[in-house]
């Protein structure tokens, strides 16, 4: 019988990937996703991390705005310079591929927004194939074309077709910042069971600020 300690005990999230794309709408809050995801990844402190900004779609937070906090932590940030630290362009980095085709360490891609956004990867699927990926899809519930199963299901399609990778699992982040409930968790999802139940695609993590 379990008791009310086992059934609320957290697990970590585990991959079997070193290369992990980290991919949503609009507002998903993929982002913050993606830096949390490679801060845990150094926390582990076996092997080196680095998170690689291709978001040319979102213009309030991408990872390359924390740039200098992940230095510090130890993560290597590979991002446009100079002029280009805050241009929407299509830049893919020489070291992104270099990145991508190394065998040691972790590599977080935070990939923008859309279709248009995940474009950009296409040019890169060579250099995955030769180590594998995980690509996971954030869904955030309170988004206008992440709202239901439809909107969900026609995204994936979307970003597949653009990035000529496929999605290998669902990470649940819906929220209202700081309007978030527990119930706007659940509720969220409950959204991603039904988009896992129609793919087939595992929930690999659901998010929460500390606070709920």
């Amino acid at each position: 019988m379990a008791t009310a300690d086992s059934q609320h005990r957290l697990r970590v999230p585990t991959f079997s990937k070193k290369q992990l794309v980290i991919v949503g709408g609009f507002g998903s809050g993929k982002s913050e996703v993606a830096v949390n995801l490679a801060v845990y990844l150094r926390s582990l402190g076996s092997e080196p991390v680095a998170i690689a900004d291709l978001d040319i779609i979102n213009p309030y937070f991408r990872s390359r705005q924390a740039a200098d906090q992940l230095r510090k932590l130890g993560i290597e940030p590979i991002n446009p310079t100079g002029s280009h630290a805050h241009a929407d362009l299509p830049i893919v980095l020489p070291e992104i591929k270099g990145a991508i085709r190394r065998k040691d360490g972790w590599l977080v891609l935070d990939v923008g927004g859309d279709d248009d956004g995940a474009r950009l990867l296409s040019s890169m699927v060579d250099a995955f194939e030769e180590n594998g990926y995980d690509m996971l899809l954030v869904l955030n519930g309170n988004r206008p074309f992440t709202a239901d199963l439809a909107g969900c299901l026609k995204m994936l399609s979307e970003i597949e077709t653009a990035s000529r990778l496929r999605f290998t699992g669902i990470i649940s982040n819906t929220h209202l910042m700081d309007s978030t409930t527990p119930q706007t968790i659940t509720d969220g999802l409950k959204l991603a069971r039904d988009v896992s139940a129609a793919t087939g695609l595992p929930i690999v993590m659901v998010t929460a600020e500390r606070r709920i």
